[in-house]
C-alpha cells in the first residue's frame, strides 16, 4: 500500500509540474499578445505613463493610420494573394507527389525520397541570393527575346513568381510529412475503391484526401504561417512595389518610430496577427483530434 501511495503521489507531482510549466509557457505568450492588442488602442500620449495601464478608450484612429495612411491595407491584400496562391500551388503539387511516393514503386523512388529528405536541411535564407540571380537571369532572357523596355519587369515585383518560389521552398517539408502520413493509411481502402472502378486520381481525391485531412490541415497551417510572415525573399524579389505585410510593417516601424506614434505601430502588428489567429481558431480542433485508420467492416 505504501508503494502504491508513493506512486500515486509521484504521478500527482509530475502532473502538477507539467501543468505549471504549461501554464508559465502559456502566460509567456498570452501576456505579450494581450499587451500588444491593448496598446494598439492607446493614444500616443498614453505610452509615456504606466506601460501596463489599460487604454483610456478605444482609439481606433491607430488602425486608420496603419491601414490607410501607411498602406497596410494594400500590403494586406498582397499578402493574402501571395499566401493563398502559394498554398494552392503547394497542395496541388505535393499531395499527388506524396501519394505516388508512398504507394507506387518505380526506379527513381529512393532517389526522390532522399532528395526531398535532404531538402529538409536547407535553410531558405541561405539560398536567397542564388534564387535572386536565377530570377534576374530569367528577367534578362525574357527581355532579350521579346525586346521589352528596361523599365518593364517580368519576374521581379511579381506576386505570382513570389508565390511559386514560396511553394517550391516548402515542397521538401510538405512532401516528407504527407508521404509519412500516407504510408500509415491501410491499403484496403484503396483496394475497395479499385474494385468499385475508381481510378488512381479518384481514389486520391475521394478516399485518401478525406482520411488525410488532419495532416493536410497541419501542412496548410504551418506553411501559411511561414508564407505570411516571410520577409527575406519578399524583400529581395519585391524591391519596388507589391509589398507584403512584413515589408509594410518594417516601413511602418521606421515611420512611426520617427513620429513616436507607437499606437499606430501596434495597430499594424495586430493587423498582421489577426489572420493567423483566426486560422488557428478555425483549425485547432482538426489539429488536435485523433484519427482512426483501420478496422474495415467485413
Amino acid at each position: 500500500m505504501e508503494k502504491s501511495n508513493k506512486t500515486i503521489s509521484t504521478e500527482k507531482l509530475v502532473k502538477i509540474f507539467t501543468y505549471l510549466c504549461l501554464g508559465i509557457f502559456a502566460l509567456s505568450i498570452l501576456i505579450p499578445l494581450g499587451w500588444a492588442i491593448l496598446a494598439s488602442f492607446k493614444h500616443k500620449s498614453e505610452f509615456y505613463g504606466n506601460p501596463w495601464a489599460l487604454p483610456q478608450g478605444f482609439y481606433l484612429e491607430n488602425f486608420k493610420k496603419a491601414f490607410v495612411e501607411a498602406n497596410m491595407g494594400e500590403y494586406f491584400i498582397n499578402s493574402i494573394i501571395v499566401t493563398g496562391l502559394a498554398l494552392i500551388i503547394l497542395l496541388v503539387v505535393s499531395i499527388p507527389a506524396a501519394y505516388v511516393l508512398s504507394r507506387f514503386e518505380f526506379k527513381t523512388k529512393k532517389f526522390l525520397n532522399l532528395l526531398f529528405s535532404a531538402g529538409l536541411f536547407i535553410n531558405v535564407n541561405y539560398i536567397v541570393v542564388p534564387i535572386f540571380l536565377l530570377v534576374l537571369d530569367g528577367e534578362k532572357y525574357i527581355r532579350r527575346i521579346f525586346e521589352l523596355p528596361a523599365s518593364m519587369t517580368v519576374f521581379l515585383d511579381s506576386r505570382i513568381v513570389l508565390s511559386i518560389i514560396y511553394a517550391a521552398t516548402a515542397l521538401p517539408f510538405t512532401i516528407h510529412l504527407l508521404t509519412t502520413f500516407f504510408k500509415s493509411l491501410p491499403k484496403a481502402y484503396e483496394e475497395a475503391a479499385y474494385v468499385d472502378g475508381c481510378s488512381n486520381l479518384k481514389t486520391l481525391i475521394h478516399v485518401i484526401m478525406p482520411m488525410a485531412k488532419p495532416s493536410i490541415i497541419t501542412v496548410i497551417l504551418f506553411n501559411f504561417l511561414g508564407f505570411w510572415n516571410e520577409y527575406i525573399i519578399a524583400l529581395t524579389l519585391l524591391p519596388n512595389k507589391a509589398k507584403t505585410l512584413p515589408l509594410g510593417l518594417i516601413n511602418l516601424m521606421q515611420v512611426q518610430k520617427t513620429a513616436t506614434d507607437y499606437g499606430a505601430l501596434y495597430a499594424g502588428l495586430v493587423i498582421v496577427m489577426i489572420p493567423t489567429m483566426i486560422l488557428y481558431i478555425l483549425v485547432q480542433k482538426k489539429l488536435t483530434e485523433g484519427m482512426t485508420v483501420g478496422g474495415i467492416k467485413e
